[in-house]
């Protein structure tokens, strides 16, 4: 399992990828919700999700 800094890096690198695609003009809806960008969003809950666990952990909120 990775660190938790290397999951944090990871969504921030996808947030500036994101970021950039969306400052292009070349938004488009369907594409990012059923389209190339549907596994870019799944990718980015799995990570949240391993954050939200590891963060709990460390501070023994949840058991």
């Amino acid at each position: 399992m990775s660190n938790k800094s290397e999951l944090i890096q990871e969504m921030l690198d996808m947030q500036e990828k994101f970021r950039a695609y969306e400052q292009s003009g070349e938004f488009d809806a369907e594409d990012y919700y059923v389209g190339e960008w549907k596994a870019y969003r799944e990718r980015y809950q799995e990570l949240t999700n391993e954050v939200r666990e590891i963060a709990s952990k460390e501070v023994n909120f949840w058991k």
